[in-house]
């Protein structure tokens, strides 16, 4: 089965104290929803990050969920950062 991102939101924030410039939501073949994903403006330009675990201690960050493969991975930067341009300019 080939995941697809089959609906997309993007919630561009107005104002921002960091680099976070919109939230984001995805669904994937209708069947599961991605939440608390985040565009933000980094070094490099803009990307896709997907959300820490809150109650981790330790040095480096953990992601709740994310894309194992590289496929998935840019197929919903893609589609998020189309929706955010879109609804930016």
């Amino acid at each position: 089965m080939v995941l697809e991102v089959t609906h997309a939101q993007v919630y561009p924030l107005k104002e921002s104290t960091n680099k976070t410039r919109a939230m984001a939501r995805v669904v994937l073949n209708d069947q599961l929803q991605l939440t608390g994903l985040r565009v933000v403006d980094g070094s490099n330009g803009l990307f896709v990050s997907y959300p820490n675990d809150p109650g981790y201690k330790g040095e480096d960050y953990r992601s709740i969920y994310y894309p194992i493969t590289r496929d998935l991975r840019e197929h919903i930067e893609e589609v998020l950062l189309q929706k955010y341009h879109e609804l930016t300019t």
